[in-house]
């Protein structure tokens, strides 16, 4: 079941460390379709893109804060789903413009690994079989910020993909 989490929109230092790093989708798509933002989108806004994506008009998006997302509006969330533990303890989810999704990390900072790793949330979400380009810049993010030991992405999604093996039908009971 998916909880709400309060109101805690304060951006993490390692989201915005992310935010400066320009990651190359390269002329083929062989690169990391991730576009990250330098700040949360707003309560409202995320309530909306909910309402809009699930088809739930009774819903808010308090259990959602969105960071980024890939060229085809597909979004990356901090989903607060564990109760009394800060942003940073939370996973981190992709959800997709035509109704993919899954989860990519237990917490932010194996979601940093996963991008040191070459992956970015709609990749390591969808593709498992998607071949690693590791990157440079995210890994100094990952080796400045992450409270984590460094994993291989698919260990680490697999890993979440367990704990939080209901997500997408948490996500399907709130379709209408």
């Amino acid at each position: 079941m998916i909880e709400t989490f309060g109101g805690d929109r304060r951006f993490p230092d390692a989201l915005a460390a992310v935010a400066r790093v320009e990651f190359a989708y390269g002329d083929e798509g062989e690169g990391v379709d991730f576009e990250p933002y330098s700040a949360f989108d707003s309560a409202e806004e995320t309530t909306d893109w909910l309402r809009n994506w699930t088809g739930n008009h009774a819903l808010d998006g308090d259990a959602f804060r969105v960071f980024g997302q890939d060229g085809t509006g597909g979004l990356a969330a901090v989903w607060c789903v564990r109760p009394g533990q800060p942003l940073v303890e939370q996973p981190v989810v992709f959800m997709g413009s035509e109704g993919e999704r899954g989860v990519v990390a237990g917490n932010l900072s194996d979601f940093l690994w996963v991008l040191a790793d070459g992956f970015g949330p709609m990749e390591a979400a969808l593709y498992p079989e998607w071949e690693r380009r590791p990157d440079g810049a995210p890994a100094g993010i990952a080796e400045r910020y992450a409270t984590t030991p460094r994993r291989p992405a698919r260990e680490i999604v697999e890993e979440a993909r367990a704990e939080f093996a209901s997500f997408s039908d948490d996500i399907d009971a709130l379709c209408r």
